[in-house]
């Protein structure tokens, strides 16, 4: 049966949960757990310290911990206090960070030791508790639940979103948006205490929602998955078998990389899943039908799930048929029961089926708006003119929709400059007005090139005669990194005298576009001189698409990221035979430099491969011991 979700706070749940399942194990972490009553007693201790400190309802509490159990002892920690977790991812940048940092102003921040220095200088909150380092100290806390009242209504979370003015903006979300979510979808999903989920993305993802609260609002097991093992698609796997997995959530990018796993259907029937759930960017459900025919009569079911930050994680619901793989596009169904999807033109007149328009939502999953953004909260949250609710209110989502005959909306794409690459939600503007800070740079645009998970950002600069050299392209990206996360960073920049322009005087995107990004390679195209070489020259070229790869070049500059390396590994392995840590392969970014350290054999001390060794043989080590 699935379980009805009172309206009230999260944290109360989980109380709940704690006092009917004290033992039942809440997170695990390779060999660490915590079960629901050491997750409950441990978050009360630190709420009251966060209380002592002043900290009060609607209050901001910064958030910069690694992927570890103790990071869900403060989040539930901070929702105790009464206040609302502000998460800061430390592979942010430091900049970046620092503008969060000072437009939230938190009431304090709760950080991992070893993140201390990414926080940056000069934007020190009213207190700061180091969750490893000060942990004794909170031996003599009260353990008992705190007795606060907390309104559903009460701000549970604020994250930032990428800004088209080149400043992220922060969604205010509530209590009751994440209850009314997993109250709404109960039918379709069934939830309980026997799932067990995966905590895969970072929890600056609003997909982590999801993951946090689907698991322990309902009992749940959290499996928290270390960012170097969420990259390798053949350990991930190895994980989901051991853990006996029943609910993931991906991105289609991650899940297509599981899918291209060449021994993935070995595993298949080891798997415990019960549902795959997709949402982050959109699905091509044609790449499932492999899946749909191999995976076996008892696959889980496969939920395209649309949604945004500012509508609480999801907004709709389809669950994807072997019929739906054989079809062109990317069906996301129906508007979950408490929403309205409203398919409007520009004059806010709802469209037929069949013709495309703007998605704009109503009802309960609304956020309240954006931190100190009255403006913009009322240019993107409008009233509702068709709803019977007075004082109701319409999102507008910027994404082009169509709806079917049947009422199933299918996704087409963006009306504006937001994107998603490789799951990421990035405002084209934001990268755009960081290129026009850079020095020498008059103007600058940014384009998607690439389909599917090779999609990554190019961006066209014009630039002063002098300053058109690749040494500037270098530099200027290395100036980037500073200011914007990784995934926002264009693989490569083309330098340009001036724009070409339409007959119309406007931007030609489209000639843009036919460009080839000379700076990806260069003139200079330096031969393999060994069959390593060789044989990792052709891997880079099928992998990035270049049909010219020097040896000296720079996997990055060529547009390599995280995916894209995934893939060369599984070729370096299928072809050479060696296996080769992610991690190498992005300290190691030329092919010369890659060859020579499969040549020796180098076994590099990386605590990140090291981590990783370790956790496969905890998994491996517990399977055995539950076989015995």
């Amino acid at each position: 049966m699935p379980q009805h979700l009172p309206a009230r706070s999260l944290h109360a749940l989980i109380e709940q949960r704690g006092r009917e399942t004290p033992l039942a194990i809440a997170v695990s972490f390779g060999a660490q757990t915590l079960s629901y009553g050491e997750l409950n007693r441990q978050a009360n201790q630190l709420a009251r310290k966060l209380r002592a400190w002043g900290v009060e309802a609607e209050q901001l509490v910064g958030l910069a911990t690694n992927r570890t159990p103790d990071m869900l002892v403060a989040l539930l920690a901070i929702l105790k206090a009464g206040a609302a977790y502000l998460p800061l991812d430390p592979k942010q940048p430091a900049q970046r960070l620092a503008a969060m940092l000072a437009d939230a102003r938190p009431a304090a921040v709760i950080a991992h030791a070893d993140l201390l220095s990414l926080l940056p200088a000069g934007t020190a909150p009213l207190s700061l508790w180091c969750l490893d380092r000060d942990a004794g100290l909170l031996a003599e806390e009260d353990d008992s639940d705190l007795d606060l009242p907390v309104h559903p209504d009460n701000l549970a979370y604020c994250i930032y979103t990428s800004g088209s003015t080149g400043v992220p903006k922060g969604a205010l979300l509530s209590h009751a948006n994440v209850l009314r979510l997993f109250d709404t979808s109960k039918e379709q999903f069934g939830f309980g205490r026997d799932d067990v989920w995966t905590m895969f993305h970072s929890h600056a993802f609003d997909f982590s929602v999801w993951e946090i609260f689907g698991a322990l609002l309902h009992g749940g097991r959290l499996v928290l998955v270390p960012y170097l093992l969420s990259r390798s698609p053949d350990a991930f796997l190895q994980l989901l078998v051991a853990e006996k997995v029943t609910v993931l959530n991906q991105t289609p990018s991650a899940f297509r990389q599981i899918l291209e796993l060449p021994d993935l259907y070995r595993h298949t029937p080891s798997l415990s899943l019960r549902h795959v759930i997709f949402g982050g960017e959109a699905l091509d459900v044609g790449c499932l039908q492999t899946w749909f025919a191999q995976a076996g009569p008892q696959q889980p079911a496969m939920i395209n799930m649309y949604g945004i930050t500012e509508t609480t994680v999801h907004v709709t619901y389809r669950r994807l048929s072997p019929a739906d793989a054989q079809l062109p596009g990317s069906p996301v169904g129906l508007t979950l029961a408490d929403l309205d999807g409203y398919v409007l033109d520009a004059d806010l007149n709802q469209v037929p089926d069949g013709c495309e328009g703007e998605l704009y939502v109503a009802g309960a999953g609304l956020a309240r708006g954006y931190l100190k953004r009255g403006g913009l909260s009322a240019d993107r949250f409008i009233p509702d003119p068709y709803g019977a609710q007075e004082g109701g209110r319409l999102y507008r989502t910027g994404d082009l929709v169509r709806r079917n005959g049947d009422g199933v909306l299918d996704y087409l794409g963006r009306i504006d400059q937001q994107v998603k690459v490789r799951g990421f939600r990035i405002e084209l503007g934001e990268v755009e007005a960081r290129l026009r800070e850079l020095p020498g740079v008059r103007d600058g645009v940014v384009l998607v090139r690439g389909e599917a998970d090779q999609r990554h950002l190019v961006a066209y600069v014009v630039t002063d005669a002098a300053g058109r050299t690749s040494d500037a392209s270098s530099a200027w990206k290395e100036a980037l990194r500073q200011v914007l996360p990784d995934y926002m960073v264009p693989a490569a920049l083309v330098q340009m005298e001036r724009f070409p322009l339409t007959i119309n005087g406007k931007l030609d995107q489209a000639a843009l576009a036919a460009l080839q990004p000379g700076s990806l390679v260069g003139a200079d195209v330096e031969p393999a001189v060994s069959a390593t070489e060789a044989a990792l020259t052709n891997i880079w070229s099928e992998v990035l698409g270049l049909e010219q790869v020097g040896v000296t070049h720079n996997f990055l500059a060529l547009g390599g990221h995280s995916l894209s390396a995934v893939k060369v590994g599984a070729q370096v392995k299928r072809r050479l035979g060696v296996e080769v840590p992610l991690a190498v392969l992005f300290e190691l970014q030329s092919i010369r430099a890659l060859a020579q350290w499969i040549d020796q054999a180098a076994h590099l001390n990386r605590n990140d491969a090291a981590e990783m060794q370790q956790w496969l043989q905890d998994l491996e080590g517990d399977a055995l011991e539950e076989a015995g």
